[in-house]
Protein backbone atom coordinates (compact mmCIF):
# COMPACT_ATOMS: atom_id res chain seq x y z
CA UNK A 1 0.00 0.00 0.00
CA UNK A 2 1.36 3.65 -0.57
CA UNK A 3 1.18 5.92 2.31
CA UNK A 4 2.14 9.07 1.14
CA UNK A 5 1.00 11.83 3.75
CA UNK A 6 -0.71 14.61 2.90
CA UNK A 7 -0.39 17.63 4.36
CA UNK A 8 -4.09 18.44 4.20
CA UNK A 9 -4.72 16.35 6.70
CA UNK A 10 -2.52 16.51 8.89
CA UNK A 11 -3.41 20.10 9.85
CA UNK A 12 -6.37 18.87 11.02
CA UNK A 13 -8.22 19.74 14.50
CA UNK A 14 -9.99 17.58 16.89
CA UNK A 15 -13.62 17.64 17.71
CA UNK A 16 -16.46 15.63 19.69
CA UNK A 17 -19.49 14.88 18.94
CA UNK A 18 -22.67 13.01 20.16
CA UNK A 19 -22.18 9.68 18.27
CA UNK A 20 -18.08 9.59 17.42
CA UNK A 21 -14.96 11.34 18.71
CA UNK A 22 -13.49 12.39 15.51
CA UNK A 23 -9.66 12.39 15.15
CA UNK A 24 -9.94 14.84 12.53
CA UNK A 25 -12.55 17.05 10.14
CA UNK A 26 -12.06 16.24 6.64
CA UNK A 27 -13.69 18.83 4.04
CA UNK A 28 -15.81 16.85 1.65
CA UNK A 29 -17.03 17.86 -1.80
CA UNK A 30 -20.24 16.34 -3.57
CA UNK A 31 -20.85 16.53 -7.58
CA UNK A 32 -23.09 14.13 -9.42
CA UNK A 33 -21.49 12.05 -12.23
CA UNK A 34 -23.10 12.76 -15.54
CA UNK A 35 -21.47 9.23 -17.08
CA UNK A 36 -23.01 5.73 -17.02
CA UNK A 37 -20.57 4.42 -14.58
CA UNK A 38 -17.66 5.55 -12.98
CA UNK A 39 -14.70 3.06 -12.50
CA UNK A 40 -11.78 4.37 -9.76
CA UNK A 41 -8.45 1.42 -10.36
CA UNK A 42 -5.57 1.95 -7.55
CA UNK A 43 -2.51 -0.11 -7.86
CA UNK A 44 -2.02 -0.23 -4.02
CA UNK A 45 1.01 -2.14 -3.69
CA UNK A 46 3.54 -2.88 -6.71
CA UNK A 47 6.70 -4.66 -6.40
CA UNK A 48 9.32 -6.02 -9.40
CA UNK A 49 6.96 -8.88 -10.45
CA UNK A 50 3.76 -7.85 -8.97
CA UNK A 51 1.25 -5.67 -7.53
CA UNK A 52 -2.31 -5.73 -6.03
CA UNK A 53 -5.17 -3.51 -6.90
CA UNK A 54 -8.54 -2.47 -5.43
CA UNK A 55 -11.21 -1.06 -7.87
CA UNK A 56 -14.26 0.66 -7.04
CA UNK A 57 -17.52 0.32 -9.32
CA UNK A 58 -20.12 3.28 -9.26
CA UNK A 59 -23.31 2.57 -11.34
CA UNK A 60 -24.96 5.65 -12.07
CA UNK A 61 -27.24 4.49 -14.35
CA UNK A 62 -30.77 1.91 -14.22
CA UNK A 63 -30.21 -0.45 -10.74
CA UNK A 64 -28.61 -3.68 -11.90
CA UNK A 65 -29.68 -7.64 -10.09
CA UNK A 66 -26.12 -8.57 -11.55
CA UNK A 67 -23.25 -6.87 -13.17
CA UNK A 68 -19.84 -7.47 -15.17
CA UNK A 69 -17.06 -5.35 -15.47
CA UNK A 70 -14.10 -5.76 -18.17
CA UNK A 71 -11.08 -3.93 -19.41
CA UNK A 72 -7.98 -4.60 -21.32
CA UNK A 73 -3.94 -4.74 -19.79
CA UNK A 74 -1.80 -2.63 -23.10
CA UNK A 75 0.21 -4.88 -21.25
CA UNK A 76 1.74 -8.34 -20.02
CA UNK A 77 -0.40 -8.54 -16.71
CA UNK A 78 -1.68 -11.28 -15.63
CA UNK A 79 -4.43 -11.43 -12.82
CA UNK A 80 -3.74 -14.41 -10.01
CA UNK A 81 -6.25 -13.77 -7.59
CA UNK A 82 -9.24 -12.00 -6.38
CA UNK A 83 -11.79 -11.17 -4.19
CA UNK A 84 -15.14 -9.66 -3.90
CA UNK A 85 -16.04 -10.26 -7.39
CA UNK A 86 -15.44 -13.59 -9.79
CA UNK A 87 -12.24 -12.49 -12.53
CA UNK A 88 -11.45 -14.30 -15.23
CA UNK A 89 -9.00 -13.34 -17.95
CA UNK A 90 -8.13 -14.24 -21.47
CA UNK A 91 -5.41 -12.44 -23.14
CA UNK A 92 -5.10 -9.25 -22.07
CA UNK A 93 -9.10 -9.02 -21.80
CA UNK A 94 -10.49 -9.48 -17.96
CA UNK A 95 -13.43 -10.03 -16.64
CA UNK A 96 -14.94 -9.30 -13.14
CA UNK A 97 -18.39 -10.18 -12.70
CA UNK A 98 -20.45 -10.30 -9.36
CA UNK A 99 -20.42 -12.59 -6.65
CA UNK A 100 -23.65 -13.79 -5.04
CA UNK A 101 -23.90 -11.60 -1.97
CA UNK A 102 -23.22 -8.15 -3.98
CA UNK A 103 -24.92 -8.50 -7.59
CA UNK A 104 -26.98 -5.64 -6.51
CA UNK A 105 -26.22 -2.71 -8.02
CA UNK A 106 -28.21 0.11 -7.03
CA UNK A 107 -28.25 3.71 -8.52
CA UNK A 108 -25.51 5.16 -7.10
CA UNK A 109 -24.32 2.54 -5.40
CA UNK A 110 -20.91 1.21 -5.76
CA UNK A 111 -18.73 -2.43 -5.03
CA UNK A 112 -15.32 -2.83 -4.57
CA UNK A 113 -13.39 -5.23 -5.07
CA UNK A 114 -9.76 -6.25 -5.67
CA UNK A 115 -6.99 -8.44 -7.18
CA UNK A 116 -3.55 -9.73 -7.20
CA UNK A 117 -1.37 -10.23 -10.48
CA UNK A 118 1.83 -10.22 -12.40
CA UNK A 119 3.36 -8.00 -14.35
CA UNK A 120 6.90 -7.25 -16.14
CA UNK A 121 8.45 -4.10 -18.12
CA UNK A 122 5.52 -1.37 -17.64
CA UNK A 123 2.44 -2.10 -15.41
CA UNK A 124 -0.13 0.89 -17.08
CA UNK A 125 -3.78 1.69 -15.68
CA UNK A 126 -6.46 0.06 -17.91
CA UNK A 127 -7.89 2.98 -20.69
CA UNK A 128 -10.97 1.92 -20.91
CA UNK A 129 -13.68 0.19 -18.90
CA UNK A 130 -17.12 -1.10 -19.87
CA UNK A 131 -20.16 -2.24 -17.33
CA UNK A 132 -22.38 -4.72 -18.89
CA UNK A 133 -21.16 -3.35 -22.39
CA UNK A 134 -21.23 0.26 -21.20
CA UNK A 135 -17.97 2.51 -21.31
CA UNK A 136 -17.41 4.26 -17.69
CA UNK A 137 -15.31 6.67 -18.06
CA UNK A 138 -11.97 6.42 -15.09
CA UNK A 139 -12.22 8.29 -12.14
CA UNK A 140 -8.95 8.82 -10.58
CA UNK A 141 -6.41 6.04 -10.95
CA UNK A 142 -3.48 6.79 -9.01
CA UNK A 143 -0.32 4.80 -10.31
CA UNK A 144 1.96 3.18 -7.71
CA UNK A 145 3.91 6.05 -6.23
CA UNK A 146 0.54 8.60 -5.79
CA UNK A 147 -0.90 9.18 -2.75
CA UNK A 148 -4.02 7.02 -2.20
CA UNK A 149 -7.59 9.14 -2.12
CA UNK A 150 -8.08 10.60 1.30
CA UNK A 151 -11.38 8.73 2.11
CA UNK A 152 -11.79 6.87 -0.68
CA UNK A 153 -13.25 3.45 -1.03
CA UNK A 154 -11.07 1.83 -3.12
CA UNK A 155 -7.89 1.87 -1.49
CA UNK A 156 -6.29 2.58 1.87
CA UNK A 157 -5.01 6.29 3.14
CA UNK A 158 -2.28 6.34 4.56
CA UNK A 159 -3.44 6.94 7.82
CA UNK A 160 -6.76 5.41 8.83
CA UNK A 161 -7.62 7.98 11.88
CA UNK A 162 -6.86 10.89 10.14
CA UNK A 163 -9.85 12.62 9.01
CA UNK A 164 -12.12 10.61 10.49
CA UNK A 165 -14.38 10.06 13.75
CA UNK A 166 -14.12 7.07 16.07
CA UNK A 167 -16.27 5.01 16.33
CA UNK A 168 -18.18 4.76 20.46
CA UNK A 169 -19.35 1.80 21.52
CA UNK A 170 -22.96 1.91 22.91
CA UNK A 171 -22.40 -0.60 25.30
CA UNK A 172 -19.09 0.52 27.22
CA UNK A 173 -20.59 4.01 26.35
CA UNK A 174 -23.38 3.04 28.61
CA UNK A 175 -21.18 1.64 31.22
CA UNK A 176 -19.45 4.79 31.34
CA UNK A 177 -22.00 7.06 31.37
CA UNK A 178 -23.69 5.44 34.40
CA UNK A 179 -20.80 6.26 36.69
CA UNK A 180 -20.89 9.35 38.57
CA UNK A 181 -18.77 11.97 35.91
CA UNK A 182 -18.50 9.50 33.16
CA UNK A 183 -20.23 11.34 30.90
CA UNK A 184 -17.42 13.47 30.51
CA UNK A 185 -15.59 10.56 28.19
CA UNK A 186 -18.16 8.18 27.46
CA UNK A 187 -17.70 9.75 24.11
CA UNK A 188 -14.51 8.41 23.32
CA UNK A 189 -13.87 5.88 20.94
CA UNK A 190 -12.67 2.69 22.09
CA UNK A 191 -11.93 -0.67 20.97
CA UNK A 192 -14.27 -3.41 20.48
CA UNK A 193 -12.59 -7.00 21.54
CA UNK A 194 -14.28 -10.11 19.74
CA UNK A 195 -12.19 -12.53 22.37
CA UNK A 196 -13.90 -15.41 21.92
CA UNK A 197 -16.14 -17.02 18.75
CA UNK A 198 -19.25 -16.75 20.35
CA UNK A 199 -18.41 -12.50 20.45
CA UNK A 200 -19.02 -12.31 16.28
CA UNK A 201 -22.93 -13.17 16.41
CA UNK A 202 -23.09 -11.49 19.80
CA UNK A 203 -22.73 -13.11 22.85
CA UNK A 204 -25.26 -13.22 26.61
CA UNK A 205 -27.10 -10.38 24.77
CA UNK A 206 -24.09 -8.22 23.58
CA UNK A 207 -23.68 -6.90 20.20
CA UNK A 208 -22.38 -8.59 17.84
CA UNK A 209 -19.61 -7.82 14.82
CA UNK A 210 -22.50 -6.99 12.43
CA UNK A 211 -24.26 -5.46 14.86
CA UNK A 212 -21.50 -3.04 15.73
CA UNK A 213 -20.66 -2.29 11.96
CA UNK A 214 -24.19 -1.37 11.71
CA UNK A 215 -24.34 1.20 14.16
CA UNK A 216 -20.37 2.56 12.94
CA UNK A 217 -22.79 3.07 9.34
CA UNK A 218 -24.96 5.38 11.39
CA UNK A 219 -22.41 7.08 13.40
CA UNK A 220 -20.65 7.70 10.41
CA UNK A 221 -23.15 9.90 8.79
CA UNK A 222 -21.49 11.58 5.13
CA UNK A 223 -18.33 11.74 7.00
CA UNK A 224 -15.34 9.84 7.45
CA UNK A 225 -15.22 7.11 10.39
CA UNK A 226 -12.57 4.72 11.73
CA UNK A 227 -13.94 1.25 13.64
CA UNK A 228 -11.37 -0.57 16.37
CA UNK A 229 -11.80 -4.60 16.35
CA UNK A 230 -9.28 -6.65 18.64
CA UNK A 231 -8.75 -10.36 17.09
CA UNK A 232 -7.85 -12.03 20.26
CA UNK A 233 -8.35 -16.04 19.76
CA UNK A 234 -5.16 -17.76 18.74
CA UNK A 235 -5.13 -21.19 19.88
CA UNK A 236 -3.93 -21.21 23.33
CA UNK A 237 -3.80 -17.64 23.75
CA UNK A 238 -1.85 -15.95 25.97
CA UNK A 239 0.55 -18.75 27.34
CA UNK A 240 1.84 -16.23 30.25
CA UNK A 241 -0.99 -15.13 31.77
CA UNK A 242 -4.14 -17.10 32.87
CA UNK A 243 -6.40 -14.42 33.41
CA UNK A 244 -6.45 -13.87 29.66
CA UNK A 245 -6.23 -17.82 28.67
CA UNK A 246 -8.76 -17.99 25.44
CA UNK A 247 -11.35 -21.12 24.63
CA UNK A 248 -9.10 -22.47 22.01
CA UNK A 249 -6.85 -25.13 22.95
CA UNK A 250 -2.65 -25.00 21.75
CA UNK A 251 -3.68 -27.34 18.64
CA UNK A 252 -6.69 -25.81 17.31
CA UNK A 253 -5.00 -24.27 14.72
CA UNK A 254 -7.80 -25.44 12.34
CA UNK A 255 -11.11 -24.18 14.22
CA UNK A 256 -9.21 -20.50 14.81
CA UNK A 257 -8.95 -20.50 11.11
CA UNK A 258 -12.42 -21.89 9.99
CA UNK A 259 -14.66 -20.76 13.10
CA UNK A 260 -13.13 -17.40 14.09
CA UNK A 261 -10.80 -15.44 11.27
CA UNK A 262 -13.07 -16.80 8.23
CA UNK A 263 -16.16 -15.56 9.68
CA UNK A 264 -14.45 -11.83 10.74
CA UNK A 265 -13.55 -11.54 7.00
CA UNK A 266 -16.67 -12.59 5.41
CA UNK A 267 -18.35 -9.90 7.61
CA UNK A 268 -15.96 -7.29 7.17
CA UNK A 269 -15.89 -8.00 3.60
CA UNK A 270 -19.38 -7.25 3.20
CA UNK A 271 -19.55 -4.52 0.36
CA UNK A 272 -22.25 -3.04 2.83
CA UNK A 273 -19.29 -1.84 5.22
CA UNK A 274 -16.75 -0.77 2.58
CA UNK A 275 -17.44 3.06 3.56
CA UNK A 276 -16.08 2.48 7.12
CA UNK A 277 -12.19 2.53 8.03
CA UNK A 278 -11.57 -0.65 10.22
CA UNK A 279 -8.76 -1.09 11.91
CA UNK A 280 -7.57 -4.20 13.04
CA UNK A 281 -5.13 -4.91 16.43
CA UNK A 282 -3.93 -8.37 15.98
CA UNK A 283 -3.19 -10.97 18.58
CA UNK A 284 -2.23 -8.83 21.43
CA UNK A 285 0.63 -10.48 24.01
CA UNK A 286 1.45 -13.53 21.50
CA UNK A 287 4.70 -12.92 19.31
CA UNK A 288 6.74 -11.42 22.08
CA UNK A 289 5.54 -14.13 24.39
CA UNK A 290 8.02 -16.72 21.58
CA UNK A 291 10.80 -14.58 22.41
CA UNK A 292 10.57 -13.36 26.29
CA UNK A 293 8.47 -16.61 27.61
CA UNK A 294 10.62 -19.76 26.35
CA UNK A 295 13.71 -22.06 26.43
CA UNK A 296 16.34 -21.04 28.79
CA UNK A 297 15.24 -17.63 30.24
CA UNK A 298 14.18 -17.69 33.67
CA UNK A 299 10.72 -16.11 32.50
CA UNK A 300 9.97 -19.09 30.74
CA UNK A 301 6.76 -21.12 31.04
CA UNK A 302 6.50 -24.25 29.66
CA UNK A 303 2.98 -23.10 27.83
CA UNK A 304 5.05 -20.10 25.43
CA UNK A 305 7.49 -23.66 24.39
CA UNK A 306 4.70 -25.45 23.72
CA UNK A 307 3.18 -22.48 21.19
CA UNK A 308 6.72 -21.51 19.94
CA UNK A 309 7.25 -25.69 19.52
CA UNK A 310 3.98 -26.22 17.30
CA UNK A 311 4.00 -22.82 15.66
CA UNK A 312 0.36 -21.59 15.55
CA UNK A 313 1.07 -18.52 16.86
CA UNK A 314 2.79 -17.18 13.85
CA UNK A 315 0.38 -19.76 11.97
CA UNK A 316 -2.63 -17.71 13.13
CA UNK A 317 -0.94 -14.26 13.52
CA UNK A 318 -0.17 -14.93 9.24
CA UNK A 319 -3.64 -16.79 8.38
CA UNK A 320 -5.33 -13.38 10.21
CA UNK A 321 -3.24 -11.07 7.91
CA UNK A 322 -3.66 -12.78 5.08
CA UNK A 323 -7.16 -12.93 5.48
CA UNK A 324 -8.20 -9.73 6.82
CA UNK A 325 -5.38 -8.06 4.57
CA UNK A 326 -7.56 -9.05 1.65
CA UNK A 327 -10.27 -6.79 2.26
CA UNK A 328 -9.65 -3.08 1.30
CA UNK A 329 -10.86 -0.73 3.89
CA UNK A 330 -9.38 -3.10 6.78
CA UNK A 331 -6.40 -1.65 8.26
CA UNK A 332 -3.92 -4.70 10.20
CA UNK A 333 -1.74 -3.47 13.24
CA UNK A 334 0.09 -5.98 14.84
CA UNK A 335 0.32 -6.02 18.89
CA UNK A 336 4.03 -5.36 19.55
CA UNK A 337 4.45 -5.28 23.29
CA UNK A 338 5.62 -2.69 24.97
CA UNK A 339 8.56 -1.03 26.46
CA UNK A 340 8.72 -2.82 29.75
CA UNK A 341 8.60 -5.81 27.74
CA UNK A 342 10.73 -5.52 24.31
CA UNK A 343 12.80 -2.69 25.62
CA UNK A 344 16.21 -4.67 26.24
CA UNK A 345 18.64 -5.37 23.93
CA UNK A 346 17.72 -9.11 23.95
CA UNK A 347 14.14 -8.88 22.98
CA UNK A 348 14.18 -5.80 20.63
CA UNK A 349 15.56 -7.34 17.60
CA UNK A 350 14.02 -10.56 17.88
CA UNK A 351 10.86 -9.43 18.57
CA UNK A 352 11.20 -7.58 15.06
CA UNK A 353 12.35 -10.65 13.39
CA UNK A 354 9.56 -12.56 14.84
CA UNK A 355 6.64 -10.50 13.87
CA UNK A 356 8.24 -10.14 10.07
CA UNK A 357 8.31 -14.64 10.06
CA UNK A 358 4.38 -14.30 10.75
CA UNK A 359 3.79 -11.67 8.50
CA UNK A 360 5.15 -13.88 5.68
CA UNK A 361 3.47 -17.19 7.10
CA UNK A 362 -0.06 -18.53 5.73
CA UNK A 363 -0.39 -16.52 2.61
CA UNK A 364 0.48 -13.44 4.49
CA UNK A 365 3.06 -10.60 2.98
CA UNK A 366 4.19 -7.87 4.74
CA UNK A 367 2.16 -5.19 2.88
CA UNK A 368 -1.04 -6.78 4.79
CA UNK A 369 0.48 -5.14 8.13
CA UNK A 370 -0.54 -1.14 7.97
CA UNK A 371 1.13 -1.18 11.38
CA UNK A 372 1.70 -1.92 14.64
CA UNK A 373 0.29 -0.94 18.43
CA UNK A 374 2.34 -0.55 21.62
CA UNK A 375 1.12 -0.54 25.50
CA UNK A 376 -2.47 -2.69 23.99
CA UNK A 377 -4.32 -3.30 27.30
CA UNK A 378 -1.17 -2.08 29.67
CA UNK A 379 0.04 0.76 31.71
CA UNK A 380 3.46 2.25 30.40
CA UNK A 381 3.61 6.04 30.49
CA UNK A 382 3.52 8.09 27.43
CA UNK A 383 6.26 10.16 28.17
CA UNK A 384 8.51 10.52 31.15
CA UNK A 385 10.10 14.25 31.26
CA UNK A 386 11.65 13.87 34.77
CA UNK A 387 14.77 12.42 33.68
CA UNK A 388 15.86 10.84 29.93
CA UNK A 389 17.98 7.56 29.67
CA UNK A 390 21.11 9.35 29.13
CA UNK A 391 20.79 10.64 32.62
CA UNK A 392 23.91 10.00 35.17
CA UNK A 393 23.39 10.11 39.70
CA UNK A 394 25.90 9.41 41.88
CA UNK A 395 28.39 8.19 39.20
CA UNK A 396 25.59 5.68 37.66
CA UNK A 397 23.54 5.63 34.84
CA UNK A 398 19.51 5.92 35.15
CA UNK A 399 19.55 2.84 33.33
CA UNK A 400 21.31 0.97 36.21
CA UNK A 401 18.50 2.31 38.61
CA UNK A 402 16.24 -0.88 39.95
CA UNK A 403 12.77 0.72 37.80
CA UNK A 404 14.94 0.57 34.61
CA UNK A 405 16.56 -2.02 34.91
CA UNK A 406 19.29 -1.83 32.07
CA UNK A 407 16.25 -1.48 29.60
CA UNK A 408 17.15 1.10 26.80
CA UNK A 409 13.96 2.94 27.06
CA UNK A 410 12.02 4.72 29.61
CA UNK A 411 8.42 5.27 27.96
CA UNK A 412 5.87 4.04 25.30
CA UNK A 413 6.43 6.90 22.91
CA UNK A 414 10.55 6.63 22.43
CA UNK A 415 10.20 2.82 22.10
CA UNK A 416 7.35 3.00 19.71
CA UNK A 417 9.43 5.33 17.58
CA UNK A 418 12.77 3.25 18.08
CA UNK A 419 11.09 -0.06 17.27
CA UNK A 420 9.20 1.39 14.00
CA UNK A 421 12.84 1.49 13.02
CA UNK A 422 13.64 -1.71 14.20
CA UNK A 423 10.34 -3.25 11.84
CA UNK A 424 11.55 -1.17 8.65
CA UNK A 425 15.29 -2.63 9.25
CA UNK A 426 13.60 -6.41 9.54
CA UNK A 427 11.82 -5.73 6.19
CA UNK A 428 8.46 -3.77 7.17
CA UNK A 429 7.09 -1.16 4.68
CA UNK A 430 9.31 2.05 5.56
CA UNK A 431 5.97 4.71 5.85
CA UNK A 432 4.20 1.94 8.49
CA UNK A 433 2.93 3.39 11.16
CA UNK A 434 2.10 3.26 14.91
CA UNK A 435 -0.23 3.38 17.24
CA UNK A 436 -0.31 3.38 21.41
CA UNK A 437 -2.71 2.44 23.42
CA UNK A 438 -3.30 5.49 25.91
CA UNK A 439 -6.55 4.22 27.43
CA UNK A 440 -4.63 3.89 31.22
CA UNK A 441 -1.66 5.34 31.18
CA UNK A 442 -1.67 8.84 32.64
CA UNK A 443 -0.61 8.88 35.97
CA UNK A 444 -1.95 11.87 37.09
CA UNK A 445 -3.75 12.77 40.31
CA UNK A 446 -2.56 13.49 43.53
CA UNK A 447 0.91 11.24 43.32
CA UNK A 448 1.70 12.67 39.56
CA UNK A 449 5.87 14.13 40.44
CA UNK A 450 6.21 17.44 39.35
CA UNK A 451 9.81 17.35 38.93
CA UNK A 452 12.97 15.03 39.19
CA UNK A 453 13.56 13.37 42.32
CA UNK A 454 16.35 13.50 45.10
CA UNK A 455 19.74 12.79 43.48
CA UNK A 456 21.15 10.85 46.41
CA UNK A 457 21.19 7.93 44.50
CA UNK A 458 19.66 7.02 41.26
CA UNK A 459 17.40 5.06 42.62
CA UNK A 460 15.66 7.87 44.70
CA UNK A 461 16.11 10.04 41.50
CA UNK A 462 14.56 7.69 39.16
CA UNK A 463 11.80 6.43 41.32
CA UNK A 464 10.71 10.40 42.59
CA UNK A 465 10.71 11.23 39.13
CA UNK A 466 8.52 8.78 36.91
CA UNK A 467 5.09 9.57 36.42
CA UNK A 468 4.37 5.35 36.01
CA UNK A 469 3.71 4.52 39.87
CA UNK A 470 3.71 0.73 39.36
CA UNK A 471 6.19 -1.38 41.96
CA UNK A 472 7.27 -2.94 38.24
CA UNK A 473 6.95 -2.62 34.65
CA UNK A 474 6.32 -6.04 34.21
CA UNK A 475 2.67 -5.69 36.21
CA UNK A 476 0.12 -5.35 33.82
CA UNK A 477 -2.99 -6.59 36.04
CA UNK A 478 -5.94 -3.25 37.34
CA UNK A 479 -3.21 -1.09 38.86
CA UNK A 480 -3.74 0.88 41.21
CA UNK A 481 -2.98 4.36 41.01
CA UNK A 482 -3.75 4.07 37.18
CA UNK A 483 -5.08 6.86 35.79
CA UNK A 484 -6.88 8.04 31.90
CA UNK A 485 -4.48 8.79 29.36
CA UNK A 486 -4.25 11.26 26.38
CA UNK A 487 -7.54 11.19 24.80
CA UNK A 488 -7.84 9.45 21.23
CA UNK A 489 -5.55 11.95 18.54
CA UNK A 490 -4.74 11.55 15.21
CA UNK A 491 -0.88 11.57 13.93
CA UNK A 492 0.08 12.98 17.72
CA UNK A 493 3.62 12.88 16.95
CA UNK A 494 6.29 11.37 14.15
CA UNK A 495 5.61 8.09 13.15
CA UNK A 496 2.74 7.61 15.12
CA UNK A 497 -0.62 7.37 13.51
CA UNK A 498 -2.54 7.71 16.57
CA UNK A 499 -3.10 7.37 20.04
CA UNK A 500 -6.17 4.71 21.08
CA UNK A 501 -8.68 3.72 23.70
CA UNK A 502 -8.19 0.20 22.44
CA UNK A 503 -8.32 -1.16 25.84
CA UNK A 504 -11.61 0.28 26.63
CA UNK A 505 -11.44 1.80 30.31
CA UNK A 506 -13.46 -0.12 33.25
CA UNK A 507 -12.80 -3.04 31.47
CA UNK A 508 -11.40 -5.91 33.93
CA UNK A 509 -7.95 -6.93 33.02
CA UNK A 510 -8.70 -10.70 34.76
CA UNK A 511 -10.22 -11.11 38.63
CA UNK A 512 -8.52 -11.09 41.48
CA UNK A 513 -9.40 -14.46 42.94
CA UNK A 514 -10.78 -17.44 41.19
CA UNK A 515 -14.13 -16.95 39.70
CA UNK A 516 -16.14 -19.51 37.47
CA UNK A 517 -17.35 -18.79 34.33
CA UNK A 518 -17.37 -20.03 30.61
CA UNK A 519 -15.17 -17.73 28.76
CA UNK A 520 -11.89 -19.96 29.43
CA UNK A 521 -10.36 -17.28 31.37
CA UNK A 522 -8.54 -18.32 34.28
CA UNK A 523 -7.08 -16.94 37.33
CA UNK A 524 -3.77 -15.22 37.38
CA UNK A 525 -1.92 -14.94 40.45
CA UNK A 526 -0.71 -10.93 39.44
CA UNK A 527 -4.54 -9.94 39.74
CA UNK A 528 -4.60 -10.81 43.17
CA UNK A 529 -3.17 -7.76 45.60
CA UNK A 530 -1.57 -10.18 47.59
CA UNK A 531 0.36 -11.87 45.42
CA UNK A 532 4.14 -11.35 46.16
CA UNK A 533 5.36 -12.07 42.23
CA UNK A 534 7.70 -13.78 39.68
CA UNK A 535 10.36 -13.36 37.88
CA UNK A 536 8.36 -11.37 34.97
CA UNK A 537 8.13 -8.63 38.19
CA UNK A 538 11.22 -9.25 39.47
CA UNK A 539 9.20 -10.57 42.65
CA UNK A 540 7.22 -7.44 43.40
CA UNK A 541 4.10 -7.30 44.77
CA UNK A 542 1.79 -7.41 41.70
CA UNK A 543 0.24 -3.99 42.41
CA UNK A 544 -3.34 -4.69 41.77
CA UNK A 545 -6.87 -3.77 42.71
CA UNK A 546 -8.51 -5.49 44.89
CA UNK A 547 -12.41 -6.81 43.65
CA UNK A 548 -11.86 -7.30 40.31
CA UNK A 549 -14.24 -9.43 38.31
CA UNK A 550 -13.12 -11.43 35.13
CA UNK A 551 -11.44 -10.28 32.49
CA UNK A 552 -13.73 -7.81 30.22
CA UNK A 553 -16.37 -7.37 32.75
CA UNK A 554 -16.84 -3.59 34.25
CA UNK A 555 -14.83 -2.85 36.95
CA UNK A 556 -16.76 0.23 38.45
CA UNK A 557 -14.05 0.80 41.47
CA UNK A 558 -11.20 1.09 38.56
CA UNK A 559 -13.22 2.67 36.25
CA UNK A 560 -13.52 5.45 38.70
CA UNK A 561 -10.27 5.46 39.62
CA UNK A 562 -8.41 6.13 36.59
CA UNK A 563 -11.23 9.01 35.88
CA UNK A 564 -10.14 10.91 39.21
CA UNK A 565 -5.60 10.20 38.38
CA UNK A 566 -6.65 10.89 34.50
CA UNK A 567 -3.74 13.23 32.68
CA UNK A 568 -4.73 15.57 31.14
CA UNK A 569 -7.08 15.92 34.08
CA UNK A 570 -10.54 15.51 32.99
CA UNK A 571 -12.76 18.95 33.29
Amino acid sequence: MTRTRTALLAAMALVTGATGTAFAVDPASAGVAAVPCTVDYKIQNQWSTGFTAAVTLTNNSAAKSSWSLKWSYAGNQQVTSGWNAKISQSGAAVTAANETYNAQLATGGSVSFGFQGSYSGSNAIPATFTLDGVTCNVDGGGGPTDPPDPGGPSGRVNNPYEGAKGYVNPEWSANAAAEPGGSRVADQPTGVWLDRIAAINGAGGKMGLRDHLDEALRQKGSGELVVQFVIYNLPGRDCSALASNGELKADEIDRYKTEYIDPIKAILADPKYASLRIVTTIEIDSLPNLVTNTGSRPTAVPQCDVMKANGNYVKGVGYALNKLGDVPNVYNYVDAGHHGWIGWDDNFGPTAAIMKEAATAEGATVNDVHGFITNTANYSALKENNFTINDTVAGKSVRESKWVDWNRYLDELSYAQAFRGQLVSAGFDANIGMLIDTSRNGWGGAARPTGPGATTSVDTYVDGGRYDRRLNAGNWCNQSGAGLGERPKAAPAAGIDAYVWMKPPGESDGSSKAIPNDEGKGFDRMCDPTYTGNPRNNNNMSGALPDAPVSGHWFSAQFRQLMQNAYPPLS
